[in-house]
């Protein structure tokens, strides 16, 4: 039961528990962050005009790229075993 909980998915994205806990907060602040921006926006047109969608184009190259490498390193990691 407790590896189903903590640790099946972050398995799945080639991650440990605390390396999954450390991109998922950094993801959650960045777009907590974000949602401010856009609300900000929303009052005050002429203010973060671009924050919204540059913060989701970072965060969608950074899952993609980091996962990405993470398959890349471990496939390098068992060639060489």
């Amino acid at each position: 039961m407790i590896k189903k909980i903590f640790l099946e998915h972050p398995e799945t994205v080639n991650e440990t528990y605390t390396e999954h806990l450390g991109q998922a907060s950094r993801f959650g602040f960045s777009m907590i962050f974000a949602g401010f921006a856009c609300l900000i926006h929303g009052l005050i047109p002429c203010l973060f005009k671009n924050t919204g969608s540059q913060k989701i184009s970072e965060l969608h190259h950074d899952m993609v790229t980091h996962r990405t490498a993470k398959k890349k390193s471990n496939k390098q990691t068992f060639q060489h075993s």
